[in-house]
């Protein structure tokens, strides 16, 4: 590793190591104000790149980076990745021996490991480095196990508190994809790092598409779905270990590549499973939620939800997993009545039951909504989106709304009324006009409110209120006994008229109280090599088996995209591909190059060997339908070579093709569309009457009269 000196500028050190161009949001103001010695607490999506954020400014402390992360099976893999980017890197953790973790100990006490990776519960055993003389900076990775708030606490983060009261000149950097506020308060002050400057980047994930569905004949659906995904990898996540064996079998019986992962298999069996899926040797992976968490697998392509998820946070981190190269990707959620039910039945008699139910119920909510579902997404974290995301299944089939302003406005008016302190069932009873207990010892029914909303039933009520969360028009305080409280977007209502949107009431279903092979895809580590990405991605593919590493570690499928785009010819232009640095360029760029140039010199070839064979059918007198018959090719197509040939010198007569009249007629439009050589002007010039053939053939008769 070449030395980052005091004068190396962070944009530098991005692009030899990473091979990026530019920072994505917030990273670069992260990464500043942790050089410059503050804690910080990060919330970024996941595939946001929370990683760069405490591994770049890694390489220009002077001594490691201690990186805290539950994900133990996933250490190797990450560290593969930082040292593929040339980065030394180490991971510390009890499938280790004393030998080998003395040698990392070692190495960390001569500063020669930039980033060492460890579990929480084997901390202990670094007693002799968790000390300023020998660490830097402490990165925190999935901070939100620290919370009792949040959805995945892990007792064995607790012991972390103590770090900044032994070690309290180091910054630390707490970091997690998912945090509402209350838990964003709980992980500060769990870690004792009061003054951390906070930074929230959006939790929208737009290349992700969002679809439920009716658990109605799910597996038939989940089949179809797949079906539709062309051999790409995927997640079903299941709510059992029956159903992940049970759904895994269905799908291995219909020819698709899938296997269970779950806590009860062995843990050979798991990391096999896990390895399998990460090295692109298997293509699905149907999981309870312990799959996943981190896993360092940039081309998911979807996620299915084979069951409702227990809450929110839960849910936007799974489908998180997909889509983390910013290329398109789908989650599709399924649920039923049986879910919910299963669901209470886990819940019941936990410590923070009243938590996790009312989370239960913001999840329902999100299935049951009627407006756009990326805003009820993101206004369950706090964020606002002003538009509908058009990619989502409720943006594509929108529901009919009607005018809900006035309704909008004597709810907001009404949680102003009460400060913020009440929960729904008590404003409905505001509105409703109430003269129970609660109401009257608090003085309710002198509100100005009160017994203003008796036009309207508690039902539709409850369902009105509901969708006025989901648009972010108010929000649930979880911590503060589910009060509603008033937003950002609540003032634009009240303040400015704001039209709100809303849907008639449907019936739907309450949270119960609980009681006691068809078609093979083609591999995922490779598509039908008829494209340039399909061939690079069998390279990557064959690399990755030699090197004994995950694929995505070589390049990522967005990487091989900008090959795709860029066709880079040089070592030069190579380096100006998204996520190529100077350790990759050397390593691989030669090879990448090298299949590249050959990718287009095959297809010069086939492109001479195709019009050569339209040619010969053409000289034979055969008419343009049977030569596209005979050739399996449109017969547009075939025009179009016929227009190239013509071009080209050959012997074509063109205008057979075409009356003299409509040929003038193409003159003319030439004049008025400027010249333009785009065949769709043309076709609206002339009122969608003329082929787009017969438009081929004239303009390439004003190009080269006969």
């Amino acid at each position: 590793m070449d030395t980052i000196t005091e004068n190396t500028s962070i944009f530098e050190t991005l692009k030899k190591y990473f091979g990026y161009d530019s920072f994505r949001a917030n990273q670069q103001e992260i990464i500043e104000s942790l050089l410059s010695g503050k804690d910080n607490l990060v919330i970024m999506p996941t595939g946001g790149g929370k990683s760069m954020c405490f591994q770049l400014p890694a390489m220009h402390f002077p001594k490691t980076t201690l990186v805290i992360s539950p994900l133990i099976a996933l250490m190797k893999d990450q560290v593969d990745g930082l040292e593929a980017n040339g980065i030394p890197a180490a991971f510390f953790n009890s499938s280790q021996s004393e030998l080998a973790q003395d040698r990392i100990i070692k190495k960390v006490m001569a500063g020669t490991i930039k980033l060492l990776y460890v579990a929480p519960e084997s901390l202990p055993g670094l007693s002799k480095i968790t000390k300023k003389k020998f660490l830097s900076c402490i990165a925190i990775d999935e901070a939100h196990c620290i919370s009792s708030w949040g959805h995945d606490f892990r007792p064995s983060y607790q012991q972390l508190g103590i770090l900044k009261e032994t070690l309290p000149e180091v910054p630390i950097i707490a970091l997690t994809a998912t945090a509402d506020k209350t838990t964003r308060q709980d992980i500060i002050d769990q870690l004792n790092v009061p003054d951390a400057r906070q930074s929230i980047t959006s939790f929208d994930r737009p290349n992700i598409a969002l679809e439920v569905r009716s658990g109605d004949k799910r597996m038939d659906q989940i089949v179809d779905f797949i079906g539709t995904q062309e051999g790409t990898s995927g997640i079903v996540y299941c709510l059992s270990r029956k159903n992940t064996e049970e759904v895994a079998e269905k799908l291995r019986h219909k020819g698709f590549q899938a296997n269970a992962y779950h806590a009860g298999l062995s843990n050979e069996r798991r990391n096999e499973v896990q390895n399998n899926f990460i090295h692109d040797r298997l293509q699905i992976v149907c999981a309870t939620i312990a799959f996943g968490m981190g896993i360092d697998k940039s081309n998911v392509r979807w996620i299915v939800h084979h069951n409702l998820p227990k809450n929110i946070e839960g849910y936007y981190q799974e489908i998180g997993r997909a889509g983390r190269d910013g290329e398109p990707a789908h989650a599709l959620l399924f649920h039923t009545y049986a879910d919910i039910v299963q669901l209470r039945k886990y819940i019941e008699g936990a410590s923070n039951e009243e938590i996790q139910v009312s989370k239960l119920e913001r999840m329902k909510q999100f299935v049951d909504a009627t407006s756009c579902r990326r805003k009820v997404l993101l206004g369950y974290f706090g964020e606002i989106l002003e538009e509908d995301c058009g990619n989502c299944d409720m943006c594509k089939n929108p529901p009919t709304f009607i005018d809900g302003t006035e309704i909008a406005t004597r709810v907001l008016t009404t949680i102003s009324q009460v400060k913020g302190t009440e929960a729904i069932g008590v404003l409905i009873d505001i509105l409703r006009g109430s003269q129970n207990a609660v109401i009257v010892d608090k003085g309710y029914t002198s509100l100005k409110n009160y017994g203003k909303g008796m036009d309207i039933s508690r039902k539709d009520w409850k369902q009105y209120i509901i969708q006025l969360i989901n648009q972010g028009y108010c929000e649930l305080a979880f911590h503060k006994s589910n009060a509603l409280q008033l937003t950002r977007l609540s003032l634009r209502v009240l303040q400015e008229g704001l039209k709100v949107n809303l849907t008639a009431p449907v019936e739907l279903e309450e949270i119960p109280k609980s009681t006691a092979p068809e078609k093979k895809l083609v591999s995922v580590s490779g598509g039908t090599g008829e494209t340039l990405f399909d061939r690079l991605k069998e390279l990557r593919s064959k690399i990755a088996v030699e090197n004994g590493k995950a694929a995505h570690l070589i390049f990522s499928d967005a990487s091989l995209r900008s090959m795709e785009t860029i066709k880079p010819l040089s070592e030069e232009s190579f380096l100006t591909v998204s996520g190529v640095g100077q350790n990759k360029m050397n390593k691989f760029g030669a090879v990448f190059i090298k299949e590249i140039k050959t990718f287009q010199r095959e297809k010069r070839k086939k492109s001479v060997d195709t019009f050569k064979a339209t040619f010969e059918l053409y000289e034979q007198g055969l008419p343009v339908p049977e030569i596209a018959a005979k050739r399996e090719i449109n017969a547009t197509t075939i025009y179009s070579h016929l227009a190239k040939l013509y071009l080209d010198g050959f012997a074509v007569n063109l205008k057979q093709y075409i009356t003299d009249e409509e040929l003038e007629g193409i003159r003319k439009a030439k004049d008025v569309l400027d010249n333009s050589n785009s065949l769709k002007p043309y076709f609206e010039h002339f009122n969608e009457q003329m082929a787009y053939h017969k438009i081929r053939v004239g303009l390439t008769l004003l190009e080269k009269p006969e």
